[in-house]
């Protein structure tokens, strides 16, 4: 049962772009909603370029091995799909012989809310990037009745991908909870290149950036600065 009755709605960590950071953010919320008492659960309803859910490469398993209380239970629990080749969940379905359903998907969310709260869901690269035939990750959002919550690089061409973003969002009808940069590669992008990029993205697109997550050495025990994007997303 939850540990706390405070409800969160579905939460969809969408990025802007592949590898900017979605697993990370994913993390920090989960860290963050068990130390505030909530009882949350992450959900990677399609993972590629790994063969099962313990994989060297499976963002379940980086979560579960950074999340205190989730060290030692299946990772496979938080995969519905797993597919070997690194692309797009369509293709790599395909290539595996298989087909993913939405419907499959959108049941496992459903039994997951019955039980926690918030889950917190990780999609596959952007919002176009196909998970069907015909459905895209920004159509999975949808089918789940969830929020996104939008990962965006800190650094050059941020403010291109992001407010790409957040157009095909508003033009579905999603209102973003918030938009957080992640500046985790080896070298920082410059103070002044940030300040202008959240300054871009807020008034051209509208939504508010919650902070900018810096380079993490130990995910486990990440520092605190990290987390007050998300006590301005969530309180």
């Amino acid at each position: 049962m939850k540990k706390s009755e405070r409800k969160i709605e579905k939460l969809f960590v969408v990025g802007t772009d592949t590898g900017v950071g979605k697993t990370v953010l994913s993390l920090l919320m989960m860290q963050f909603f068990l130390a505030r008492g909530y009882d949350p659960f992450y959900l990677k309803p399609v993972q590629t370029g790994c063969k099962d859910a313990d994989d060297a490469e499976s963002d379940a398993r980086f979560i579960y091995r950074n999340v205190e209380l989730l060290r030692g239970k299946d990772p496979a629990e938080s995969v519905i799909y797993c597919f070997p080749n690194p692309k797009a969940p369509f293709y790599a379905a395909r290539d595996d012989g298989k087909r993913i359903s939405l419907s499959r998907i959108k049941a496992a969310v459903s039994r997951k809310a019955l039980l926690h709260s918030p889950l917190v869901i990780e999609g596959a690269g952007g919002l176009f990037v196909p998970v069907t035939g015909n459905r895209l990750v920004i159509d999975m959002i949808g089918s789940l009745d969830a929020v996104p919550v939008v990962a965006a690089r800190a650094g050059l061409g941020t403010i291109n991908h992001t407010l790409l973003t957040i157009e095909a969002l508003k033009n579905r009808g999603f209102n973003p909870r918030g938009i957080v940069f992640l500046d985790g590669g080896e070298k920082e992008t410059a103070p002044e290149m940030v300040r202008e990029n959240v300054s871009a993205v807020e008034e051209s697109g509208g939504v508010r950036v919650a902070g900018v997550i810096g380079r993490i050495d130990d995910f486990s025990k990440p520092p605190h600065d990290c987390y007050r994007p998300l006590v301005r997303m969530f309180g």
